[in-house]
Formats: C-alpha cells, sequence, structure tokens
C-alpha cells in the first residue's frame, strides 16, 4: 500500500517542504567537502592559520563555532622540516595526495570537492626582477580550473592574500572565474578584522585623501596595509574607479617627503599621519616614556628603512602607504572627508600570536562563501590591490621613478554592508 511517506519519496516532495514535517522527521544537512591548495603546512605558515579553522574551528561571539565543512584532501607543495601536514591528516582523517588533480577528485576520476582554499604564502620560490616572490598561486589555480572544465563541475574558491605577483595573471584569475560562473574569493584579513573604533568610511563619502601606516616587508605587508585602505577607499562617492600613478620611496625620500607637509609639495597631509600614529597601540616610546609623540629626529633614528607608496586614483582621490618599522607595529588609517575639519581614523586590530585571531575572521568570509556560494565582496578589491603591490615593487625597482598605472584603472562598487568583525 502507498503510504504518505513512501508517496512523498516516489514523487521526490521532501517532507521539509510540506509544511507538515514532525522534527525527528528533519535529517541534518551534508556536510561539505573541502580541498586545501597550500605551498606550505608548517607552525604559524599561512595553512596553520588559514585551514586549520576548518579541522577544529574558531571563535565568533563568545562561542566555539565548528564550520559544517570538513577537509577531506589536501596539496602541499613543499614539505620541508617542521611540516605538520601530515600529522594534522593523521588527526584529522584527510589525504594528502601528490597532485592538486587527484586533491580535487579525492584519488578518483571527477570532481569530488564542494569548496576549494588556496592558500600560496611560504615556501622556497625564486624572486621576480623586482623581488617579488613568485609564489605559484596562478598555477595553482589554472590546474584548479582545469579540473573544473574537464569535469564540467565548480566550485566556490577563496585564495588567501594577493591573486598573483604579476597583474596580468591576477586579472586573467578573475576573468577566468567570471567566465566559469564560481564564485572567488581572496584577499588579506585586514578588511575583516576588528577595529579601533570600530568605523567604517560612510557610503558615498566624498575623499580627498587617505593614508595608511603599517610595519613588515614589501611584497608581504605592503599588501596587508593597501587591502586596509582599499577596504576604505572603495565605499568613496562614485564608487572603485581605479588608480592611475604609483610612485614608491625608500629612505631620504620618504624623511624628505615627510618634511614637504603636503601632497602638492611631494609628501602627504600631515594631520592625517598625526592621526594615524594617535590610534597606534604600539607607537615606539624613548627609555622611561609611557606616551610620547615622537619628533622627527626620533623617527628617523628609529626607522632605518622606511617605504612610502604615494597612489593616484582615477577620480582624483590620493593615497600614501607607509611600511615604518621601528616606529609601529600594527595598522592604522586615516582620511580627510571633504568639508570635514578632522580626519576620519581608526586602528585595524591584530590580535597576537599564537592565536592570530584575525585569521578566523578571514575564514569566516571563506565559510560564508563556501556555505552559500555568494562571495561577501568583490574579488576586484584584490585584484587591484595586487597590482598596486607590483607597481610599488616596479617603481623601487626603476629607481623611485613615479609610473602612469592605465592597467590599473579597475571599477567596481563595494557593497554597502561591511563584513568587518564587531563583537
Amino acid at each position: 500500500m502507498l503510504n504518505r511517506r513512501t508517496f512523498l519519496a516516489a514523487t521526490g516532495i521532501g517532507l521539509l517542504g510540506t509544511g507538515l514535517s514532525r522534527a525527528d522527521d528533519a535529517q541534518p544537512a551534508p556536510r561539505k567537502k573541502l580541498a586545501v591548495v597550500t605551498t606550505l603546512w608548517n607552525y604559524r605558515s599561512h595553512a596553520w592559520h588559514m585551514a586549520e579553522r576548518f579541522l577544529h574551528g574558531y571563535p565568533v561571539r563568545g562561542r566555539w563555532h565548528r564550520p559544517a565543512i570538513d577537509v577531506v584532501s589536501a596539496y602541499v607543495d613543499q614539505r620541508p622540516d617542521g611540516d605538520l601536514s601530515g600529522q594534522r591528516a593523521k588527526e584529522f582523517g584527510f589525504t594528502i595526495y601528490p597532485t592538486i588533480a587527484e586533491t580535487l577528485r579525492c584519488g578518483g576520476d571527477k570532481l569530488a570537492v564542494d569548496a576549494v582554499l588556496v592558500i600560496g604564502e611560504h615556501g622556497d620560490y625564486p624572486l621576480s626582477d623586482t623581488g617579488a616572490k613568485q609564489y605559484p598561486r596562478y598555477q595553482f589555480f589554472r590546474q584548479i580550473t582545469d579540473v573544473f572544465a574537464r569535469d564540467h563541475r565548480t566550485t566556490p574558491v577563496f585564495n588567501d592574500k594577493h591573486l598573483s605577483w604579476k597583474f596580468e595573471w591576477a586579472k586573467e584569475m578573475v576573468e577566468l572565474s567570471r567566465s566559469m560562473k564560481f564564485p572567488f574569493l581572496a584577499g588579506s584579513s585586514l578588511p575583516v578584522t576588528w577595529r579601533m573604533p570600530a568605523i567604517d568610511l560612510p557610503y558615498g563619502a566624498e575623499v580627498e585623501e587617505m593614508l595608511g601606516i603599517a610595519f613588515g616587508a614589501v611584497d608581504i605587508y605592503d599588501f596587508h596595509a593597501l587591502e586596509m585602505m582599499q577596504c576604505m577607499a572603495e565605499r568613496r562617492q562614485g564608487g572603485e574607479t581605479g588608480v592611475v600613478a604609483m610612485q614608491a620611496l625608500r629612505g631620504d625620500a620618504v624623511w624628505k617627503a615627510l618634511d614637504a607637509g603636503s601632497w602638492a609639495a611631494g609628501g602627504w597631509n600631515p594631520r592625517l599621519f598625526e592621526a594615524c600614529l594617535s590610534r597606534s597601540h604600539t607607537l615606539t616610546q624613548p627609555e622611561t616614556f609611557s606616551h610620547r609623540y615622537p619628533t622627527p629626529a626620533q623617527m628617523r633614528e628609529w626607522v632605518k628603512e622606511p617605504i612610502a607608496y604615494r597612489f593616484e586614483y582615477a577620480d582624483g582621490t590620493k593615497a600614501t602607504m607607509l611600511l615604518m618599522n621601528g616606529l609601529v607595529q600594527d595598522f592604522t588609517f586615516a582620511a580627510k572627508l571633504k568639508g570635514q575639519a578632522e580626519p576620519l581614523s581608526t586602528m585595524f586590530h591584530l590580535p597576537p600570536n599564537p592565536n592570530v585571531v584575525y585569521s578566523a575572521a578571514l575564514m569566516n568570509g571563506a565559510e560564508n562563501m563556501f556555505m552559500t556560494g555568494k562571495a561577501s565582496y568583490p574579488v576586484e578589491r584584490t585584484m587591484l590591490t595586487s597590482g598596486l603591490v607590483e607597481a610599488g615593487l616596479k617603481s623601487l625597482a626603476m629607481g623611485q621613478k613615479r609610473l602612469e598605472t592605465p592597467h590599473l584603472k579597475v571599477q567596481y562598487t563595494a557593497p554597502r554592508d561591511s563584513t568587518f568583525f564587531r563583537e
């Protein structure tokens, strides 16, 4: 006899869709399967920061969140001393495969995962002629999309940090994701970490000039600082219009720019510089002092090799990114808005090692895309910042020459709602 349950099963009508189901009839949604493709998996590497959030979870709003996603396979390009991938695979029950194709197919002949996490950071790779480490993110991506094309199925892909050291490849990656119609997200933890204060650039604001101060090396932390600035810049009136010129400065040229006192004179707005230092929680101090604003002489003493990227947007907005090793160890931002005397400013908070909870904020964004199939912000942000890093390194390599960058006139519209952590 055909009863109600067998009728519904035979006709493909799920009990949850009828509005008449009982709680004990409901079945949990199947867990999604994640493939990790990484250059290296050592202690405090980016795979350790990012992939392991999907192994044992991470804290969100006072609860320990465990994603409904299982890491089922991994490709690890280099496994030097200190490799953790084998230990993690044994503990959490996933398989490490010798190729990316096998990783995505879990050793079979068809795509067998629901999402891919690409982590191209750390490891022994050659440098370009401008000093950029040639991480194989583009090569990883193309091997992934080859599987998609051959197996006639795609999945969401998250790419940690910048898309590629070569802008043409970064642009190709974005265009390929569009043509193949799969969700694609990338970038840094800075746009999604906590802010102090928890403010945003007002959506549609008219911005005259922006400045960001950070620390670290070029080709590594310059990207983070530029992403910090770009997640604010993209909210300005008219949306993102792209960058038309870049000039990078090093050493004495930075101090001359600091003394110049304005963008028009070759420097930047000193009030923005002051606002950034006033937001810092790590501002270097003379011996016996707790808080003292540094003099120019002290800054010159503490910062051995300052770096500045001065760049101009197509709509006329001016921006400066500074790496000031020895002066600060955090990331701060300030902007001059039209009609407002006081700058808007904030610090992008990075909780300390080894917990580095800001990586949880980034992987929360990746997880949301893996679960919903929708990217929460445009990947063009990271495409543009990838190009800015390349342009900055090229300017330094060419003797700090100002470069026209018509190829960076990247246009996109940012969402009104930001995705940074507030709790």
